[in-house]
């Protein structure tokens, strides 16, 4: 039977999207904020030659580059100020979390309520500079290296241009930490994530304009690009119904007294997500693999032997690759989920509010039922990842002319970001429709 609430919820429609002026005035200051991040990304960094940088990037646009400007909207493509996006404070914000699971003075701050989260804020702004002088050093030092022919990107290189290169990149990432701050409080849904949705769908257009026209020329089959565009649906269906789909416990509430009366105990349940890690996993492992292709860029021609051949190695479409990747995925997905989870946490909060799982004792034993769940769970989210993010690496193995856009980690964000976004646009409709319900109650009310 449906309830009142879901037979409320689905009556809103554009009838009621019309009247919700509160929601037109966010979605029109994202869309503003947006296509302020938009126009950045095509404001290039003083000092570079874009022909030289182009060559370079066109040599790497289907490894370690190409990644990198997916995320970041095509700005590494033209190493625009927002060339580092706002990456350096996703990672900063994964080492936090990590860290107050693993250092005790966080884990008491974290604890404190308000007041410890914006104190975990602010250590997570200081570690994002840190991250970004570093990042941003080492993109200066690569423009400043001389290639084959012996010439770099850079016009003048020097301590003066690894100065102002490094301060515009650290700059622009934390103009995006404010502007993504400003989406989250004045506009609709999550501003940080918004920032690389943004970012990933603007360049799909581009991407598969450029997958087709390899088909008209011939060198890429065009039964592969039917199937890679049946397959790319056939996927985005497939990551929306795991996404979407959860464990419910059933929890109990013992009957109580209130007054005279005696109530009833109440049924509920605990959620518990198929994919409780979302797409951190994938940035991770792939992050790490990256790491000595990073490193030889940054040398140029005097990187060593032994690291250049890891680098290969461990290059996007090579076995080595894939394999580690998939291990990667797996182990940091069991590794955020013990993190941002703690089923001792959630059964001493049930055995708090009164509440308990049927078969099982509050306490210990409600743990370690939560914790057996959890890590299946689990097993079955890696899995669904890795899956995810290792097929369009193996069609791009094979297939040389399908974009790094369509990725398995681009898709997973484009959908989760989406479904985090329709269902904040729904709450707010909810909202605006239960405060003109109440509005009309009490006119009725004061009119008797």
């Amino acid at each position: 039977m449906t309830s009142a609430a879901e037979q409320f919820a689905s009556n809103i429609n554009l009838g009621s999207f019309a009247k919700a002026e509160e929601l037109k005035k966010r979605l029109l200051f994202a869309l503003g904020a947006l296509i302020v991040y938009r126009l950045g990304t095509y404001i290039p960094i003083p000092g570079v030659d874009s022909a030289i940088f182009a060559a370079a990037f066109g040599q790497q646009s289907g490894g370690l580059l190409g990644t990198f400007n997916m995320f970041a909207g095509g700005a590494v493509e033209r190493m625009a100020i927002f060339a580092l996006n706002i990456m350096p404070y996703i990672s900063a914000s994964i080492i936090m979390q990590m860290m107050t699971a693993v250092v005790p003075s966080l884990e008491a701050i974290k604890k404190e309520g308000e007041q410890g989260r914006r104190q975990i804020n602010t250590y997570t702004r200081y570690l994002t500079v840190a991250l970004a002088l570093v990042q941003g050093l080492f993109i200066a030092q690569t423009l400043m290296t001389p290639n084959a022919d012996g010439v770099t990107a850079a016009i003048n290189p020097g301590i003066f241009f690894a100065f102002t290169t490094t301060v515009t990149l650290v700059g622009g990432v934390m103009f995006l930490l404010w502007l993504g701050e400003q989406i989250t409080s004045r506009g609709i849904g999550n501003g940080i994530s918004l920032i690389i949705f943004a970012g990933i769908v603007a360049e799909l257009p581009r991407a598969a304009a450029g997958m087709l026209a390899q088909g008209k020329t011939g060198a890429l089959p065009v039964g592969t690009i039917l199937l890679v565009l049946v397959g790319a649906i056939a996927l985005i269906a497939f990551v929306v119904f795991m996404e979407r789909s959860q464990r419910r416990l059933l929890v109990q509430y013992p009957r109580r007294q209130q007054g005279n009366r005696m109530m009833q105990g109440e049924k509920s349940h605990l959620p518990l997500k198929l994919n409780t890690a979302g797409v951190i996993p994938p940035i991770f492992a792939s992050s790490l693999l990256f790491l000595p292709a990073t490193a030889v860029g940054a040398i140029g021609t005097d990187a060593p032997v032994w690291l250049t051949d890891i680098a290969s190695t461990f290059y996007p479409g090579q076995l080595a690759y894939m394999l580690t990747y998939a291990v990667g995925i797996g182990f940091f997905c069991f590794l955020y989920t013990s993190i941002v989870f703690n089923p001792v946490d959630t059964a001493d909060n049930l055995k708090k509010y009164g509440g308990y799982i049927q078969g099982y004792r509050p306490g210990a034993r409600t743990a370690e039922y939560i914790d057996f769940v959890l890590t299946r769970l689990t097993v079955i989210g890696a899995g669904y990842l890795i899956l995810v993010c290792l097929l369009p690496e193996i069609l791009r193995a094979n297939f040389s002319g399908i974009p790094v856009y369509l990725g398995g980690t681009s898709l997973l964000i484009v959908v989760t970001v989406t479904l985090d976004t329709v269902q904040q646009i729904q709450g707010h409709l909810l909202a605006q429709q239960y405060e003109s319900l109440i509005k009309k109650s009490k006119l009725r009310g004061g009119r008797r």
